[in-house]
């Protein structure tokens, strides 16, 4: 390849990239000739999975709970991306009364601290070019009243579709998607048993980055992949607040998450 054609390519920056929906993100964009810059704690998984990808990949080492470790990908973000995806996150597998607060506060940091300091490094270079955007991963839990976790996913999607409305007159958007259960190794790898989920509740990590990377392109502020998220979705800003406390408080239901990364 050439230097002039390298150049010529948008550039991606995808946190959480070396699993699940972040990987799904990397495939993608290497497909449409993205140059990618990879970032996830597992940087011995993003060297051995790049050269797979079709596409120039710059890979990063980072844990984004670790102040130095996000200083580093803020100023690549700051050297100009044509599209950042945050898309790092884990969760916890025991309510917050059972949690240590020092795992709650990390969990907070990198799905609210670390998505802001990222998306304000990114977004100037791309208002000056007046194209690009960011696409910020929350979740459908996001909009229930379940966890800490739902409570840090709401805050991604506020704080995106707040961020889309400064940004869209520069021409550049901002995106939440809001994804349910999608088929990665994650529950594997989390040891959950996840045989009671139906079937058709579940999506494909590829069909949502696809879905996602076009709810993007077309400006909306809000993505939810599937007739069945968009269902949760509706049924959760139709219900009121009480009725959804009460049933989670019978379900027992946590969020199925663990530090190994998000619940899609």
């Amino acid at each position: 390849m050439s230097d002039a054609s390298s150049q010529a390519r948008p550039t991606a920056l995808v946190t959480g990239a070396a699993a699940g929906i972040g990987a799904a993100f990397a495939r993608r964009l290497a497909r449409e000739g993205y140059r990618l810059v990879l970032v996830d704690r597992n940087g011995g998984r993003l060297r051995e999975t790049a050269p797979s990808l079709s596409a120039e990949c710059e890979v990063i080492a980072a844990d984004l709970v670790v102040d130095a470790d996000v200083a580093r990908v803020e100023e690549r973000c700051r050297e100009g991306v044509e599209l950042l995806v945050n898309c790092a996150g884990f969760g916890h597998p025991t309510g917050f009364l059972a949690t240590p607060v020092q795992a709650e506060v990390a969990m907070s940091r990198l799905h609210t601290e670390t998505v802001l300091r990222l998306t304000l490094a990114a977004l100037p270079s791309m208002i000056e070019r007046r194209r690009g955007g960011v696409i910020n991963i929350a979740s459908v839990l996001g909009f229930f009243p379940s966890s800490t976790y739902s409570a840090t996913k709401a805050w991604v999607i506020n704080f995106s579709q707040s961020a889309a409305v400064k940004t869209r007159p520069h021409r550049v958007a901002v995106t939440a998607l809001c994804p349910g259960f999608t088929r990665t190794e994650f529950h594997d790898s989390a040891g959950m048993n996840m045989s009671k989920i139906p079937g058709f509740l579940w999506l494909d990590a590829d069909a949502v980055a696809r879905a996602a990377l076009r709810d993007w392109r077309s400006g909306k502020a809000l993505s939810v992949p599937g007739w069945q998220n968009k269902a949760i979705v509706a049924l959760g800003r139709l219900t009121p607040s009480w009725v959804i406390a009460r049933l989670l408080a019978r379900s027992g239901r946590r969020p199925l998450v663990s530090r190994a990364g998000d619940p899609q």
